[in-house]
């Protein structure tokens, strides 16, 4: 059986011909001048200040390599404006359309339904990818430490910052936790999920939690499936979570996230 990390490097050099496509149909100066016809974008980190309230990143995930099918009914539109409705501090859109069956025109949809930020989630590791996800009307994006070395990770992050949008800097062992605090995250997801083996351990938010300094914020990622799971997190420290399987599994997504956050 494959490991999720030779999925990761399959779904890098897939997606390196995406990226060349779009650059052939789409160049860089066709989305800088469409970047600087939006507005700002919105601010993502607002919401996980308020440590008064749940705080839930809910995504829109069809598929998955360890998962298969998640979801076959995936209404972009509806679900993100149910979600957004019962009350979700910010959408996460998968984009990656291989393994994951997901895509940007759905980033599209959300931005055009939903007024709350939207993270594009998918495995960036070119430029070009931070400004077309800008473009999409994405407010963040992914940036996978395990993926990255650190100068292409500090590289990425600093563009990321240049255009006004927020990172969700995705870490799960201290040496990449490393990586991204050298490179000035201000907002690091603590995968719970081992990308070779894996194996979920809630545990591991509490762990890396006691080596991050206070003035970041810290969503938990992955293994996130009912209000226990997430009492948990939030007595563990974490100030978001990002939860997408179980939402997506439930017949009313909308309706399964007031269980989380109510």
């Amino acid at each position: 059986m494959k490991s999720l990390m030779d999925y990761l490097n399959m779904i890098v050099d897939h997606n390196q011909l995406i990226v060349r496509n779009d650059r052939r149909s789409k160049p860089l100066s066709h989305l800088k001048r469409t970047i600087a016809g939006l507005p700002p974008p919105r601010d993502f980190l607002a919401p996980f200040r308020d440590c008064r309230r749940v705080r839930v990143i809910a995504e829109l995930k069809k598929a998955s390599p360890s998962k298969g099918l998640i979801r076959d009914d995936f209404p972009v539109e509806a679900l993100a404006g149910a979600l957004a409705e019962a009350g979700a501090a910010a959408l996460s859109v998968l984009t990656e359309p291989y393994y994951f069956r997901g895509s940007t025109e759905n980033l599209q949809l959300a931005a055009r339904t939903v007024d709350i930020p939207l993270l594009r989630k998918d495995f960036i590791f070119d430029p070009y990818q931070i400004y077309q996800a800008r473009a999409l009307g994405a407010d963040a994006v992914l940036l996978i430490a395990a993926i990255l070395n650190p100068a292409r990770f500090d590289f990425l992050l600093k563009l990321t910052h240049e255009l006004g949008m927020t990172a969700l800097c995705e870490i799960h062992t201290e040496s990449e936790l490393e990586t991204v605090l050298n490179s000035g995250a201000e907002l690091i997801g603590i995968n719970c999920r081992n990308l070779r083996s894996f194996v979920t351990d809630l545990e591991i938010v509490r762990h890396l939690l006691d080596l991050i300094p206070d003035d970041k914020l810290v969503i938990a990622e992955s293994g996130i499936h009912n209000r226990r799971d997430l009492n948990r997190l939030r007595d563990a420290g974490a100030d978001g979570f990002l939860i997408g399987e179980a939402l997506m599994r439930a017949e009313k997504p909308g309706e399964k996230l007031r269980e989380f956050i109510r």
